[in-house]
């Protein structure tokens, strides 16, 4: 539905005004608002026609009007400008985000951390799709006279420890050994390669070798599965509990949901690649039926990664939490890529 230019204006500086105040918008502060040259009259007869559309609604039949999820659906499409972080909030942003830039795990927990303390909502991101990263390095390091652990460096960045153990002595130069054999056959394999039947194949390679590789093989493949499984690192959660649109038992659905890391992830992956908006009964669970979820996604060499993503009640600001967002998106990029610049050969 199109709305006439003094209609936009009129609904613009209502839902302005709301997210600001959280306070019912009347006629007479609305004229001040959104600087109209027009009478009371006309301002009412306007808001009294957004009503009968479903775009506001008015509490008591006195007060003024508050916006509809319609009304923040029209005004986020249609109205809201989105004004990019200045320099110096870029600058705070990629700092912070530098101090703890040296695994994506990492990255992505500082920026939640950092997400939720610019827009003191909750905050979620997930860690690189691992389905078509590869192995770029197995390093091991010894942990015991029989136990060492396998280090699996993906080329998304992310790097998962499994603990083995040995039935023999383990010496720095088996693990040597094991460093050079292995390193020859995973290097540049994709993660979703690395199954039963790929270490069953792997071990026939390595003859008298594999009598004693059971454990490190296993080891390799376990870590190679986490690593291509996406994980969430999450900040806030407890600011639903104090949001003054949120009730208190609606906030313990949306928090026991966004504890359920599996289906949190789902949802999350099923965003669209863009920055994105869903209000109230938009999103997919029911759970988020009081919320709106603000998301966007990062990319590492240019191609769209993992999402970043604000959870907070319906009355926000949309644009503010925007700029925030992808301002991040933009440097938790450019970090993870950091990481992840490996040529294969």
């Amino acid at each position: 539905m199109e709305l006439a230019a003094r209609k936009q204006k009129i609904l613009s500086a209502i839902v302005e005004s709301f997210i600001r105040t959280g306070e019912p918008v009347g006629s007479k502060s609305l004229i001040n608002e959104a600087e109209l040259d027009v009478s009371s009259a006309t301002v009412r007869n306007e808001m009294a026609d957004l009503t009968n559309k479903g775009f506001l609604v008015q509490p008591h039949t006195s007060a003024g009007r508050v916006p509809t999820e319609q009304a923040y659906r029209y005004y986020v499409d249609n109205i809201m400008k989105v004004t990019p972080v200045s320099q110096s909030g870029r600058e705070y942003i990629e700092t912070t985000l530098y101090r703890s830039a040296d695994s994506p795990e990492s990255i992505l927990q500082g920026a939640s951390d950092l997400i939720s303390q610019l827009t003191d909502l909750a905050s979620v991101a997930t860690t690189p799709d691992g389905e078509e990263s590869r192995v770029h390095r197995i390093s091991f390091v010894q942990t015991g006279s029989h136990t060492a652990m396998a280090v699996v460096i993906a080329s998304n960045g992310i790097i998962k420890t499994k603990l083995f153990r040995c039935e023999f002595l383990i010496t720095p130069e088996i693990l040597e050994v094991f460093d050079k054999a292995l390193n020859k056959t995973f290097s540049g394999v994709k993660l979703s390669s690395i199954n039963q039947p790929f270490i069953q194949t792997a071990a026939a390679r390595f003859g008298e070798l594999s009598l004693f590789m059971p454990g490190v093989l296993m080891a390799i493949m376990d870590g190679a599965k986490s690593a291509r499984e996406i994980s969430v690192c999450h900040s806030g959660y407890t600011r639903l509990m104090f949001a003054p649109d949120i009730d208190f038992l609606t906030a313990r659905g949306v928090i026991e949901f966004l504890n359920n890391e599996h289906d949190l992830a789902s949802m999350l992956e099923n965003l669209p690649i863009d920055t994105s908006v869903s209000i109230g009964y938009e999103n997919s669970r029911t759970e988020l039926a009081q919320s709106s979820v603000v998301s966007t996604r990062y990319a590492v060499d240019g191609k769209p990664s993992g999402v970043l993503a604000v959870v907070g009640p319906v009355r926000m600001d949309y644009g503010r939490v925007i700029s925030i967002l992808e301002s991040v998106a933009d440097t938790v990029g450019t970090l993870i890529g950091e990481l992840t610049d490996i040529d294969f050969y």
